[in-house]
């Protein structure tokens, strides 16, 4: 009887341990099931205003706030602009000093808790940029999909989509620059974005569904006067692109894609994630699985996405589809080594698999999807290079 008992006892325990260990699984992967657009990411310190005054902010001295380049500062209520670290500014020990480029909103005071956010930008292309757009409505899987477009020139458009942690406003870092070059820009916001429709379960799914929402962008684009078509993602909207571009009836106007800190992982894109929330590692496995349960996700093995996500090694199966002139489209990753929530390993590994396809511009001292931020001019300029061709 004892054994009997001792027994019963075990098993209860074992079955109580194993679904704690589903319910933590659950908790852990909502650090990227339920990423709301923006709002800082898992890992993103939160920073004290320590002090402000003309064109200067002291903030409280992290690895963070020692970031090379632009960003947005977000807090509770209000937003502003910071630019370089200034050294030679009087600070204490414990803060950095940096330019205060503009605040866009709210008010910054001593106490307040703020982040860096790649964000530059808040409001749409008019006001914050001065430049004429439409509000258009894109009809979506789901619904009604809300977006800018800003006219131009040319007959090739740019489809800016957004990732993790942000909103369209993201577009409006590179907006002005594509403006110049004469690009239609076409930035619309996505399923469970601010006025888009909500995911039927309420939860992202790293590009995987999502993609149908950049398919109706295409579809809009090419209705209205595109001939050819670039897509432009950052993080999942990079993989959103990836996804386009082999899946889209519209795949043959693509003549190009900018992928910004490609999510080409997202097992290990989610696992980063709860990893920054300080979800022990013995229950990161937990996680993944969690959240395949949840989205039906396919594994990727925490390797390359992209093996089964881009158009370039299912070209030859497609060659009926496509046509011997229509190989994969040029591409262009920016990416780098400080991306702790998407690996950089995985672009490396892409670009060295398609050298005639696609080149890499390496950021360093980025964070995820902020390699703009990072470095404008450098930026720019490789979006220049890339683009001349297929304009």
């Amino acid at each position: 009887m004892r054994t009997v008992k001792a027994t019963a006892a075990a098993v209860t325990a074992a079955l109580a341990a194993g679904a704690a260990g589903i319910v933590a699984g659950r908790i852990a992967s909502d650090a990227g099931l339920k990423a709301p657009p923006g709002r800082p990411l898992p890992g993103e310190p939160r920073l004290t205003v320590h002090s402000t005054a003309a064109g200067r902010i002291a903030l409280t001295r992290d690895l963070a706030a020692l970031r090379p380049g632009i960003y947005g500062l977000a807090g509770d209520g209000s937003h502003a602009v910071v630019g370089p670290v200034l050294d030679a500014e009087p600070h204490s020990a414990d803060t950095v000093v940096r330019r205060l480029e503009r605040v866009t909103h709210g008010t910054l005071a001593p106490g307040d808790k703020v982040w860096l956010t790649p964000n530059a930008y808040v409001g749409d292309p008019a006001s914050t940029l001065g430049l004429d757009h439409t509000d258009v409505g894109i009809p979506g899987e789901l619904g009604v999909l809300p977006a800018w477009f800003v006219p131009g020139q040319r007959d090739t458009w740019v489809i800016a989509v957004h990732g993790l942690g942000t909103t369209r406003e993201h577009a409006l870092n590179v907006m002005e620059f594509l403006h110049r070059h004469r690009f239609p820009v076409l930035a619309p916001a996505l399923r469970g974005d601010v006025g888009a429709p909500r995911p039927p379960d309420g939860l992202n799914h790293f590009g995987e569904t999502e993609w149908r929402d950049l398919d109706a962008a295409m579809r809009h684009a090419v209705g209205n006067g595109a001939r050819r078509l670039v897509l432009l993602g950052w993080s999942t909207g990079a993989t959103m692109a990836l996804r386009a571009a082999a899946h889209s009836g519209l795949r043959d106007r693509v003549a190009g894609l900018v992928l910004d800190s490609p999510v080409l992982s997202w097992e290990r894109t989610l696992r980063a994630l709860a990893a920054a929330r300080h979800t022990p590692g013995v229950l990161l496995p937990l996680a993944v699985r969690a959240a395949q349960g949840r989205t039906g996700l396919p594994s990727d093995h925490y390797g390359l996405y992209a093996d089964r996500t881009v158009p370039y090694d299912d070209h030859e199966d497609r060659a009926d589809d496509m046509g011997p002139d229509r190989p994969p489209p040029p591409t262009l990753i920016l990416h780098g080594p400080d991306d702790t929530i998407a690996p950089w390993d995985l672009s490396r590994r892409l670009t060295a698999a398609h050298p005639e396809r696609i080149a890499l511009h390496t950021v360093r001292q980025a964070p995820h999807a902020a390699m703009w931020n990072a470095d404008p001019s450098g930026y720019e300029e490789a979006l220049r290079r890339f683009l001349t061709p297929l304009m």
